[in-house]
């Protein structure tokens, strides 16, 4: 244990400067993380980096059952399936044949196969936390697949723990596999509400209390001779949780995920054997080979398989590719399998580091394609011209007749619902365009119109009719929808939302009607000035020098007053 703490301790001394460097310039962690585990590779032993990066991935996945939550990704989770079982078969089988031509044995080439076919819930989560959270249709598709991927590589770990081929010792496994998730089944309906109420709602307690049922799923599951991983995995599922209701516990275990998420980084650093300083020159240039082929397939063949099957689904080109881009990486679960298969002498050396320099390679490249995921999109898009791409609009969408002088309203949060509420006490058409699974059914059965499709695209818009449009009202806050709907430039009055008072005063200088701040306007007071603007005869130019003036007064409270902020209204 000692040696083990010594470890972590070195892990972090080494990161410290690596990480004060990536926050200097503004630059992603991943990379910094990495590097700094290469580096610390060379002075920590690599039992104990193993042994770590098989704790600290069980730790990952547990938080990851925690999050998940299936009921918000229904309408969608068909579609899921089909793209992770189609890149599990397609990028598998290409991993596979990309191993026999490099004079792998077939039985080791199956693990090039895994590592190139799933993609990291981890980095895929953690990078997606942004669209997640603002309930985007790729967040949830990414996560989707991320799952039923990991579902799959808990019956791989399972069978892989049988140490045989024969049916009685596999069967064994998927039996003890079975009674895991069916007791983490069992807990999930009651756990929970059980642990609140004996922990009298104390944070502290509930995450004492979760901890402990960690260990005690991570300890059955050794006794049986399963995986950690697949024990910690089922405990994350019995005692899913929703954050709202319990956000001092979401905050507590969020911090001990990024604890954990940092240490795996490192790790997968600290595998890594750098070619041409730890193996001779002919070694190096057969490894390089064979991780480049893994590299592209991986960031590149995988992205495209998941694009054109998203399209085919009926997905239009942008959340098509922009979910892609979150499986562009080796997944974690393929490096405890390729871990557990080194430590059963079921894999060599030589084909192991290969996998985890790819991984490391696919790790760093993805944190790079996530932050540049529009300009790639953009990129490919100017090129490549998609065909049929809408038939899931057209699909999820009704708009009866062709409206005209109508409001749109993007977004049916608490504030959209509030604004159709208003709209239709005025007798006002209006149209909703919403992106999230999980609302559909609540869209579909409360508003008389509405469009499920991305606000980026240019195709939900004429969808919506905005030609004939006299307002649009954004409720979402995001920087890049708010420029993407300035840019289009409609003729229809726009009113934006943002929680930054300055980036407000920019959008008015862009020409919007109106802004909505989160910290300034509720969204009761917005559905107020929508009344005032259609009801009570406010004129458009009047309600612009009005929001104006209040936002400059706003920042000129809460900035410095030499921050350089001009009055748009002069």
């Amino acid at each position: 244990m000692s040696e083990l703490l010594t470890t972590i301790s070195l892990m972090f001394i080494i990161t410290g400067p690596f990480l004060l460097i990536g926050n200097r310039f503004d630059l992603p962690t991943v990379p910094f993380l990495i590097i700094a585990g290469i580096v610390a590779g060379f002075v920590i032993d690599e039992n104990l980096a193993l042994e770590l990066a098989r704790y600290g991935i069980a730790l990952l996945v547990f938080m990851f059952g925690i999050r998940i939550d299936l009921t918000n990704a229904r309408p969608i989770l068909r579609d899921s399936e089909v793209a992770a079982i189609g890149q599990i078969l397609v990028v598998g089988g290409l991993g596979i044949g990309v191993g026999i031509l490099f004079g792998i044995p077939l039985a080791e080439a199956v693990y090039l196969g895994i590592a190139v076919a799933f993609s990291s819930t981890i980095v895929g989560t953690a990078l997606l936390q942004t669209e997640i959270r603002q309930e985007l249709v790729r967040g949830r598709l990414a996560e989707t697949i991320h799952f039923i991927q990991d579902l799959v590589a808990i019956v791989i770990l399972l069978v892989l723990g049988a140490e045989t081929l024969t049916a009685d010792p596999i069967a064994t496994q998927l039996g003890y596999g079975v009674v895991l998730f069916a007791l983490a089944f069992l807990l999930d309906r009651y756990l929970l509400d059980v642990v609140g109420r004996l922990a009298d709602d104390s944070d502290e307690l509930m995450i004492i209390g979760i901890i402990s049922l960690l260990v005690l799923f991570v300890a059955a599951a050794t006794l049986a001779g399963v995986s950690i991983v697949v024990g910690a995995f089922a405990a994350g599922l019995a005692i899913r949780y929703n954050p709202v209701e319990h956000p001092g516990l979401f905050n507590g275990l969020v911090s001990i995920r990024d604890f954990f998420l940092a240490i795996f980084f490192v790790t997968v650093g600290a595998l890594v054997v750098v070619p041409f300083v730890e193996l001779g020159v002919a070694a190096s240039v057969e490894k390089l080979l064979l991780v480049v082929g893994l590299v592209i397939l991986t960031a590149v063949i995988k992205p495209v398989v998941t694009t054109a099957i998203l399209i085919k689904s009926g997905y239009e080109a942008r959340t098509s590719t922009l979910t892609s881009l979150s499986s562009d990486q080796i997944s974690e679960f393929a490096l405890i399998i390729a871990i557990e298969a080194l430590l059963l002498e079921m894999l060599t050396q030589n084909v192991f580091d290969a996998i985890i320099l790819a991984a490391a390679v696919t790790m760093i490249t993805s944190s790079l394609t996530q932050q540049y995921n529009e300009r790639i999109y953009r990129a490919v898009s100017s090129w490549i011209t998609f065909e049929g791409t809408h038939a899931k609009i057209d699909e999820r969408s009704s708009v009866p007749e062709r409206p005209t002088e109508h409001v749109i309203i993007v977004g049916y949060g608490r504030k959209g619902q509030l604004l159709v509420d208003a709209c239709e006490n005025s007798d006002l058409p209006y149209v909703v365009i919403d992106n999230d699974p999980a609302r559909l059914d609540s869209i579909s059965s409360a508003c008389d119109a509405y469009v499920f499709g991305d606000a980026m695209e240019m195709y939900t818009w004429d969808k919506a009719n905005v030609e004939a449009a006299t307002l649009v009202v954004s409720t979402v806050n995001s920087t890049p929808v708010s420029n993407r709907l300035l840019s289009f430039d409609f003729e229809a009055d726009l009113i934006l939302h943002t929680d930054d008072a300055a980036e407000g005063v920019t959008f008015f200088e862009r020409g919007a009607l109106y802004v909505s701040v989160s910290d300034v306007l509720a969204g009761e007071e917005l559905a107020q000035q929508l009344r005032r603007l259609f009801d009570d005869g406010l004129s458009p130019e009047q309600l612009r020098e009005e929001r104006i003036a209040e936002l400059n007064t706003y920042v000129a409270v809460v900035k410095d007053r030499d921050s350089g902020i001009v009055d748009v209204s002069q």
